[in-house]
């Protein structure tokens, strides 16, 4: 049996979403025959070509002219320079072309779209070159691929304005997924006619599977804006490939789908499972080469001859984490991913700049205890560690397939103990990476624990903050304080590891003051070197958190979600509170990004929310430099 693994648009574009590198590693060391492609990367760049940029002119022609947006105008005014450049700039992306930054950088080679006035306008406004105060007299690469990032965004504006309206970069069609309560919204659109785009992720369907010519194909989905494109696959196996089997997990399904009682969705594929994918995905191999009945199935839906959805779930021991193997790369194509530089902040732009081996360190959580995350769902509950030695030898093994050295741990929170062990044993074998990862800012993290971190290749940590306030990070039960937040993050940045806070609003019960105060704290925390980055996001209620599970014991109630056949994970709540989150979301946002660029310091607090009645900050201006010890 040959197993295909497919990583569906969208994800990223600059490395491989990993559980298809984590399936296809695993299945290997069982010694089953495993392969796996990127179709999200494919579809980006089979659209920035020559031929590709010729088929949305002519979708872009065929819109009506009052229907056409700012970016699909310019781009039909400047197709030649487009059709001419797109070539050099996608190879310039992925590294194939250093030279060019030189032309690039001089403003001059490049069409310069809507996406590209924020910089003139900065730029006027200082009297000067717009780029000079990120990049200076050097830095010719980085300016270069700002520069590159900012034409191919024009071009995913015209994408979605003359393609395909539902198009981002890092998702597709998610609204059609996400907390959908019934499949019908994705139905419709599966029935509709294909779009362009949809075209193209057809022909590349059968591109993979003729190549590889599998038995089973397992389609990943870990977000929402993934599970369109997802049965777009899927469908077109159906179609032009029935005696393929088909079988879907994820991140989203493992999230959402859990309550699945509409069978609509075997029509496109035949078994979805939940949760760690090795036990059912082992399970499923064995029922389908016949040593198996369908009854000893694990986590896994099924479709019944009845029309009925039915969730079978053998009891069997999940695969432990030290024994799932080495992750893979294998067969996607590593040289061709392209190295986004949206953000100018050194630290934020690593979520698109490199490439980056994803590797997890433990499985789960071991804190488990914050109240707005997923606690009870296996990926946060079931906690497991593989010695440091395993790690480094998964490590070494990586590097030499992939050779390249940068890593991203994507555990929930990696351990300190489990961290330390790591550094030490990359250290004592001289394994020489650089690596980044997502952690608790707990006292754990000392001084002396940053330099050894810092010593092993660590280059940046990420970490939540989320609401900046005692009394709300108390009832998060995050086990963190402000005071404690700051002397972490400060020990980390003095032992040259970029820092990334998770910011949060919109927290029940939260006040306008308390925001107010969060956002003076988050100033301050740059403004003294603590943090370098961060970002602020809305907060969702989950049904699988404990706010969502017990609503009453943080002050709100939920309201009543419709009957659900479908996905299930996002709940709205009331808050008696009463505040306008969304509108105090803005000025928390510009704040941020003026934060991020080293500028805006001086303004006080209340003076980045354009609402009326906003208390000043109840914080002093030097409160985290008294707690660093520096007044």
């Amino acid at each position: 049996m040959k197993i295909l693994s497919l990583i569906p648009p969208m994800t990223q574009l600059n490395t491989p979403y990993p559980s298809t590198a984590y399936l296809t590693g695993f299945l290997r060391s069982q010694g089953l025959n495993a392969v796996q492609e990127d179709l999200a990367l494919a579809l980006v760049l089979g659209f920035f070509t020559v031929d590709g940029l010729a088929e949305v002119r002519d979708a872009a022609i065929n819109l009506p002219e009052e229907k056409r947006s700012a970016s699909v105008n310019f781009f039909l005014d400047y197709f030649s320079d487009y059709q001419s450049t797109i070539a050099l700039a996608i190879a310039f992306l992925q590294g194939r072309d250093s030279t060019l930054a030189h032309r690039i950088n001089s403003r001059a080679l490049l069409p310069e779209g809507p996406r590209f006035v924020p910089l003139d306008t900065y730029g006027e406004d200082e009297g000067g070159d717009s780029l000079a105060w990120a990049f200076g007299a050097l830095g010719s690469q980085d300016r270069a691929r700002h520069l590159a990032t900012l034409y191919l965004n024009d071009l995913s504006d015209v994408l979605r304005d003359a393609v395909d309206a539902r198009f981002e970069f890092v998702r597709y069609a998610e609204s059609l997924a996400s907390s959908q309560p019934t499949f019908t919204p994705l139905a419709q659109a599966l029935a509709a006619p294909p779009t362009l785009m949809d075209r193209h992720l057809q022909e590349l369907t059968k591109t993979a599977v003729n190549k590889h010519q599998p038995s089973l194909v397992l389609l990943s989905v870990p977000f929402p804006g993934a599970m369109y494109a997802a049965l777009r696959i899927a469908q077109t196996i159906k179609e032009s490939y029935p005696s393929i089997k088909i079988g879907l997990g994820g991140g989203y399904v493992n999230t959402e789908l859990r309550e699945l009682t509409d069978s609509r969705i075997f029509d496109y594929v035949d078994f979805i499972s939940l949760d760690s994918g090795e036990r059912p995905l082992l399970a499923l191999i064995e029922h389908l080469s016949g040593k198996r009945s369908q009854e000893r199935l694990v986590r896994t839906f099924i479709r019944n001859a009845d029309n009925q959805v039915r969730y079978i779930n053998w009891q069997e021991p999940d695969v432990p984490f030290g024994e799932v193997g080495t992750a893979t790369w294998d067969g996607l194509p590593l040289d061709s991913y392209l190295s986004l530089l949206d953000m100018l902040n050194p630290m934020h732009r690593l979520w698109s700049d490199g490439r980056w081996n994803k590797l997890t360190v433990a499985h789960g959580c071991y804190w488990k205890k914050c109240s707005f995350c997923d606690v009870s769902l296996d990926y946060i509950s079931r906690y497991e560690t593989a010695s440091a030695s395993l790690l480094v030898d998964r490590i070494e093994a990586i590097v030499a397939e992939t050779g390249q050295t940068g890593f991203h741990f994507v555990d929930e929170a990696a351990p300190p103990k489990i961290l330390r062990a790591l550094a030490e044993e990359l250290i004592r074998r001289k394994v020489i990476i650089s690596w980044w990862g997502n952690i608790r800012f707990e006292k754990t993290f000392t001084p002396e624990l940053s330099q050894l971190l810092a010593q092993s290749g660590c280059i940046a940590m990420s970490g939540g903050l989320e609401v900046a306030s005692d009394r709300l990070l108390d009832l998060m039960k995050k086990g963190v304080s402000v005071d404690q937040v700051a002397q972490v993050t400060k020990g980390f940045s003095d032992a040259g590891i970029l820092v990334h806070a998770y910011l949060m609003y919109g927290f029940p019960t939260q006040t306008v003051q308390e925001t107010v105060d969060a956002l003076e704290y988050v100033r301050q925390l740059f403004e003294n070197g603590c943090i370098q980055s961060g970002f602020f996001h809305r907060f969702t209620c989950t049904v699988h958190s404990p706010v969502g599970l017990d609503p009453a014991d943080y002050g709100i109630e939920l309201v009543p979600l419709p009957t659900i056949s479908f996905a299930k994970n996002d709940i709205s709540f009331i808050d008696p509170t009463g505040v306008d989150h969304d509108a105090l979301g803005i000025g928390l946002k510009k704040a941020i990004y003026n934060f991020m660029h080293g500028l805006g310091f001086e303004i006080k607090a209340h003076d980045w929310f354009e609402m009326p009645n906003i208390p000043k900050a109840s914080v002093p201006r030097n409160k985290i430099a008294k707690i660093l010890g520096y007044v």
